[in-house]
């Protein structure tokens, strides 16, 4: 049978509209860090170009080649740290705990008032808690068995933060941890966004590393990155003629990555920016005749945010401090953005590079230099090597109207990571 000509047309229905795709934004900071404790003490050292590296007082490291480190000023942990916990965490959880503490109280987050399920944690680590797991050792060598702590079963685990931050918030929501050394801190950050991409409207994620104790510097010598230089003010020189290595430092920053619209609907007092565009990389085997991906990373993470180069204001670099790993950082910024193309800096000079908690601390950092339209300097080096064709920021902190920031890292065993921020509109 044929319709008739009159015939009204066939209804459709409409199309479905199409998913919102969550915009990850960040709305709380909490930061521990060896040139300040709390966010605007860290901010407000930085920007002075004041340091926090010295020789290392939490062991004593006379016997080994390296002896400077980054070590958090004037933290007690019992005015932070309820009672119950102090015999089940070690250092680094603590100074975790306390970061998570101020970010969640930033963000102006009540955990009470929100789903349990809402809420996730994704932290980054590297090796867990090398200091609490160094005494039990000795304990259990030096006196026996019945010496070790019962909690040693899980305070030493790399997953730690991540368990006592969930456990003390009331956080079941997805969580998680990433291990990608010195990477990890954007990866984590990666991973949260993902995560609220997915609908779970609120994040904690980041990280704090502390590894400052004999089994924790040793692998690091070991490394054979680690500068050797005794003057903490010459110690740890990235991109300069005179760079001969890292220092380590302990510490790192908790970040709240949320639903733009989540956190608009719960009335969020602030928003530091947006989480734009994320990528990893992996480098290939040595001697395999194929660049390193850093290059990789830092392009595929502006696609993902749908921007070119041109839009980057400024670049927050891994800066290794090693000359041939200073120098492929160095060829990558100048490939994807031109010699001397876009304004570069490492604040870690002040810091340390603070192995998990690095790359969290440099996007906090990052988010900051937006929020006030300023760059942080480069401290302790005097210009970058004439070899290296980058823009790097020393001397002092420089004005600049910034909407978008870069930030690279790599972590030791090949691992790359970069992170695209928007500065809150």
């Amino acid at each position: 049978m044929t319709a008739s000509p009159t015939a009204p047309a066939a209804r459709t229905a409409p199309a479905a509209a199409p998913a919102r795709r969550a915009t990850a934004v960040v709305t709380g900071l909490g930061i521990a860090a060896p040139n300040g404790l709390g966010t605007e003490a860290y901010w407000r050292a930085t920007l002075a170009g004041e340091s926090g590296l010295g020789r290392v007082t939490r062991f004593d490291p006379g016997q080994y080649p390296s002896t400077v480190g980054g070590e958090v000023p004037g933290y007690v942990a019992e005015d932070h740290i309820p009672s119950r916990l102090m015999p089940q965490t070690d250092h680094m959880t603590r100074l975790a705990l306390t970061a998570a503490d101020w970010a969640v109280a930033d963000a102006g987050i009540v955990p009470g008032d929100l789903p349990e399920y809402g809420m996730g944690v994704v932290t980054a680590a590297s090796g867990g808690a090398v200091e609490f797991g160094q005494r039990e050792l000795q304990n259990l060598w030096s006196q026996g068995k019945e010496y070790v702590s019962a909690y040693q079963s899980f305070a030493w685990f790399y997953a730690v933060n991540t368990g006592q931050i969930s456990i003390r918030h009331k956080m079941r929501g997805p969580s998680g941890v990433l291990l990608t050394e010195q990477a990890g801190g954007i990866d984590s950050i990666g991973h949260a966004r993902r995560h609220v991409r997915k609908g779970v409207p609120v994040v904690v994620t980041g990280g704090v590393d502390a590894a400052l104790c004999p089994w924790g510097w040793v692998p690091q010598i070991a490394s054979g990155l680690m500068s050797t230089e005794s003057d903490p003010a010459r110690a740890y020189l990235p991109f300069s003629p005179e760079a001969s290595g890292y220092v380590p430092g302990e510490g790192g920053a908790i970040l709240i990555v949320e639903d733009a619209e989540s956190a608009r609907e719960r009335g969020a007092e602030r928003v530091y920016g947006e989480v734009a565009g994320y990528a990893a990389t992996l480098d290939p085997a040595p001697g395999s005749g194929r660049p390193p991906a850093l290059r990789r990373a830092a392009e595929n993470a502006l696609a993902d945010a749908g921007l070119t180069p041109a839009d980057v204001d400024v670049v927050f670099a891994d800066a290794a401090g090693t000359p041939e790993l200073d120098r492929a950082e160095a060829r990558a910024l100048e490939d994807v953005f031109g010699a001397r193309g876009v304004p570069v800096t490492a604040p870690k000079t002040m810091t340390g590079r603070l192995l998990a908690g690095g790359a969290a601390l440099d996007v906090a950092t990052a988010l900051l230099a937006l929020r006030d339209g300023v760059i942080p300097p480069t401290a302790g080096v005097a210009g970058a090597d004439p070899d290296h064709r980058i823009d790097l920021v020393t001397g002092g902190a420089r004005e600049a109207d910034l909407r978008t920031a870069l930030v690279l890292a790599r972590g030791h065993g090949g691992f790359n990571a970069a992170l695209v921020l928007r500065r809150a509109h």
